[in-house]
């Protein structure tokens, strides 16, 4: 939009975007904003359900718990961004590492810098670092460039963060599909968070326990409101995926109350319009090429279907 972000012009704009589109204000369920107060402001004024976006959260999480630890993390932060620009600057460097993944059998890959708006790119980064590290050490094997070597101080710093990181890099992407329906799935994938990938372990060293509490905090915080907590449970039970995680009889009582509080007007499925929209589609056209598998919340919720402690009790089981 071209005016000021101001309530006032987004509220407008967020109610001509319903018209545009022929869509019942009064059959919204909720609408997903990032946490900008102004955007915030605005869904409180019309009296919308709002619900924060997962991804928006997910990077407050990992920039928040690795803000907590600068102290300790600073050095080795600071070390992997000069690491990439020293190499990226330099065509012999580039070449020589090169070289050196090729005798010692590494990926040929290069370094890659983080984006501040990209958590996802500091894990990256971080991991990149960490898996050229024998290649990197012979590269900057001279007097003029030693200083630049990762100590062993360092490395333990940033598998640390890494071990952190790695467990959650793969959600921000699959809960942010414009093509299918997430809502649903974040009161899973908290559950699988909070008690299984950010549970501390006993092989975690404290910085790696201390940045999995503060991003769980961070998480939690985010969705502990009675209302979310509401839609989020109620999503979650009329998605067929999910119907065996935490099935709360209230939150059935409550869809049917609703349901049948529904006039007999408003009672349709909307499946008319739908097939009006689609049909004839693709007739006299060929099918294109299916597009590359991407992970999914399927994929990853999946890979802990039935898991089970050591004693035999499910931890997270779908």
């Amino acid at each position: 939009m071209s005016e000021s972000h101001t309530g006032d012009n987004l509220a407008e704009a967020l109610r001509s975007s319903l018209q545009e589109w022929s869509l019942d204000e009064r059959k919204l369920a909720c609408i997903t904003t990032d946490n900008g107060a102004n955007i915030v402001a605005v869904v409180r004024k019309l009296g919308w359900q709002r619900l924060s976006c997962f991804g928006h959260n997910l990077h407050l999480a990992v920039t928040n718990a690795l803000k907590t630890e600068k102290d300790r993390t600073a050095r080795a932060m600071g070390l992997c961004r000069t690491l990439v620009t020293t190499f990226s600057q330099s065509w012999q460097k580039k070449r020589k590492l090169q070289k050196e993944q090729t005798e010692l059998n590494l990926p040929q890959q290069c370094l890659v810098l983080d984006c501040p708006t990209r958590w996802g790119t500091t894990q990256k980064m971080i991991e990149r670092v960490l898996e050229q590290t024998p290649a990197i050490k012979r590269v900057l094997d001279d007097r003029r460039s030693q200083h630049l070597i990762p100590t062993w101080q360092d490395v333990e710093v940033l598998e640390s963060v890494n071990a952190a990181l790695k467990k959650v890099a793969d959600y921000t992407d699959a809960l942010s599909s414009e093509k299918t329906v997430t809502a649903s799935s974040v009161k899973p994938v908290l559950q699988l968070l909070s008690e299984d990938l950010l549970l501390p372990t006993k092989e975690d060293t404290e910085l790696t326990r201390n940045l999995k509490m503060k991003m769980t905090g961070v998480l939690e915080d985010k969705y502990n409101a009675p209302a979310t907590q509401r839609l989020l449970a109620k999503a979650s039970f009329a998605d067929p995926r999910y119907k065996d995680i935490n099935p709360v009889d209230d939150v059935k009582d409550a869809l049917l109350e609703e349901m049948l509080a529904v006039p007999e007007e408003r009672r349709d499925d909307g499946d008319g319009a739908m097939r009006a929209s689609t049909a004839g589609e693709g007739e006299g056209a060929s099918a294109p090429a299916p597009a590359p598998k991407k992970i999914n919340l399927a994929d990853l919720l999946g890979k802990r279907k039935a898991k089970v402690f050591a004693g035999g009790s499910p931890r997270f089981a779908l």
